[in-house]
């Protein structure tokens, strides 16, 4: 079989490691992410690479390195969203478990060992948190995060524990700068870009910056029936004046994007003007300045509506994640192997985070996107073809070996 066969029979295999039968659901630290870990672990032995599990529940596959070479890092996440798809995060770990195997005469000529990762938490469906096992790779994880509890008011650390999991040794999973080259991670493009294009793969410039706020609009209830329309102070009518204001300025940006995902108001009553409105404005763009100008804007906007529509505004910022840029060097030999596949070398932003953001905090980071059919995710119909797959591989592979000779 080509490479992209197997990573499809693999990953068709590996999606009943599933608490659904509709889509995928796996969730960290149940029997469904055990059933998974089996089954990585055999990709990783099959690809020459020793498994093992750190103290942040990440199975890590190692290559052979008795000289103690720095590693480059190749990874992704298990986890799914409830009922999603079988290539989001999970292909990333099959792909690099292919090009570990492609590689695995060459390892000793290479001035770094690799490495592939199989993190057990991005999603954050099952707690509030996520990218432990990344963040505990590079020193920012922060303790509270694992006593945060699931539904069941259960604590992810008694949930590590319960999994195996030393997780009283978290700390010690921190890897020095020194000792780790880069981290590159191939996922799904979540996105219409390459299948507009006509491309299979595409490099990575960024993972968006992401910025939310908490918006209130406050204006003045009274009777639906009574109080003249030149009088009043509607609070659903000043927020949705800005909603659609900062929509259409962000269109007007180029890979900027701008999203209100729910609304709610008092007192919503049919026969009463809505006197406060609340609701999260979220802004993604690549670059941080880029960003952090739009949200100067999209303030202005909301304030001069509210001063026009007799209302009060409070905008509060609720969580900022800095823009997490591509390694150049990495990434000109992603479009270089790109190029001897006789493609047309692409690079795009992306809007969703990864595990790449996080590790961006220890050392260099790229990413390769693979098509998905619709740019659909998050769904039981997210598909990536074995064509797709099979030539990520061999780019990711010809990248590795294009960034040694570049490293000397």
């Amino acid at each position: 079989m080509t490479y992209g066969e197997t990573a499809a029979s693999r990953l068709d295999a590996i999606a009943r490691a599933s608490a659904s039968a509709e889509g995928v659901t796996r969730l960290p630290w149940t029997e469904h992410h055990r059933a998974a870990l089996d089954q990585i672990a055999s990709w990783m032995t099959d690809a020459g690479l020793e498994p093992a599990q750190d103290a942040a529940g990440t199975l890590v596959g190692r290559s052979p390195n008795p000289e103690g070479k720095p590693v480059l890092m190749i990874g992704s996440h298990q986890d799914s969203v409830p009922s999603g798809g079988a290539f989001d995060g999970i292909m990333g770990i099959a792909l690099g478990c292919l090009v570990a195997g492609a590689l695995k005469d060459r390892l000793p000529a290479l001035p770094f060992a690799l490495e592939v990762l199989a993190f057990a938490d991005e999603e954050g469906v099952r707690f509030p948190t996520a990218l432990i096992g990344p963040r505990a790779l590079a020193g920012t994880l922060k303790a509270e995060a694992l006593d945060m509890t699931d539904r069941d008011d259960v604590a992810m650390r008694d949930a590590m524990r319960a999994f195996g999991v030393a997780v009283d040794k978290i700390g010690a999973v921190q890897r020095a700068r020194r000792d780790v080259v880069a981290y590159l991670e191939a996922h799904i493009e979540q996105g219409p870009v390459l299948e507009a294009e006509d491309l299979p793969v595409a490099a990575v410039s960024a993972i968006c910056g992401i910025s939310r706020f908490d918006m209130r609009i406050t204006g003045e209830t009274g009777h639906a029936g009574t109080v003249p329309m030149d009088g009043r102070r509607d609070a659903l009518v000043a927020a949705s004046r800005i909603i659609a204001a900062i929509s259409d300025a962000a269109g007007q940006v180029p890979d900027l994007r701008a999203t209100v995902g729910t609304l709610a108001l008092k007192p919503g009553a049919v026969n009463a003007i809505p006197a406060d409105v609340r609701f999260p404005l979220e802004i993604r763009a690549p670059q941080d300045t880029l960003r952090e100008a739009f949200e100067a804007e999209a303030m202005a906007l909301a304030r001069d509506i509210c001063f026009d529509s007799n209302c009060d505004l409070s905008a509060v910022r609720t969580y900022a994640q800095p823009a997490a840029v591509c390694d150049p060097g990495l990434t000109r030999a992603l479009e270089g192997a790109i190029g001897k596949a006789d493609l047309v070398p692409l690079t795009i932003p992306s809007g969703a985070t990864h595990d790449a953001s996080a590790m961006a905090d220890l050392c260099p980071i790229a990413m390769l996107f693979v098509r998905c059919r619709g740019g659909i995710s998050h769904r039981p119909d997210e598909f990536a073809s074995a064509a797709d797959m099979d030539l990520a591989v061999r780019v990711m592979a010809g990248a590795i070996l294009a960034y040694a000779d570049e490293l000397g």
